[in-house]
């Protein structure tokens, strides 16, 4: 599971994972655990997210999984 929004919008605005943790004053273990979705991060890490990004937190906080189970598996 990994929130894709966050991972495009990321990758659109031409940065990396790095880039973004050191925006955000983070280490960059830490953004990649809320970019995969292990850990939530705090309201003012999405506050800034969405301020960099330009795309209400909502949407860049979506999880998606990137393996989905086929409807006939259900």
């Amino acid at each position: 599971m990994s929130r894709e929004t966050l991972k495009k919008a990321r990758k659109d605005a031409g940065m990396t994972q790095q880039k973004m943790a050191d925006k955000l004053d983070l280490n960059l273990r830490h953004y990649q655990k809320i970019e995969y979705g292990e850990i939530t991060g705090s309201f003012e890490i999405w506050d800034a997210l969405e301020d960099i990004l330009g795309i209400h937190q909502r949407k860049l906080r979506e999880i998606s999984d990137s393996h989905p189970v086929p409807i006939e598996n259900l």
